[in-house]
């Protein structure tokens, strides 16, 4: 399995082809994390890559895995990245 890119090879490989520094690509990356953060309760949209979501998950009864003991796990509120239609099919192909 191929390593994924780490976020210096991404910056390195933006700084490439958009004729920026690092350091602007890198600042760009790090605004765009942080504006996700702050918006991601509202759904917050990449154009072509897809969006974050807060989904509240409910309460279930799940198993601890070393004694088998039955054990309640709580609701809580989580965040799902849902891919685009468009890169889904780019990726995996259409059924």
């Amino acid at each position: 399995m191929a390593k994924s890119m780490t976020k210096s090879a991404i910056i390195a490989h933006l700084a490439g082809k958009a004729a920026l520094s690092k350091k602007q690509v890198a600042g760009v990356l790090d605004q765009l994390a942080t504006l996700a953060g702050k918006e991601a309760k509202n759904g917050f949209q990449i154009p072509g890559l897809g969006k974050l979501v807060l989904r509240n998950r409910a309460a279930r009864m799940g198993r601890n895995p070393q004694t088998g003991e039955p054990i309640k796990i709580p609701a809580k509120r989580v965040v799902r990245f849902r891919v685009a239609k468009a890169l889904k099919d780019a990726l995996i192909g259409k059924k």
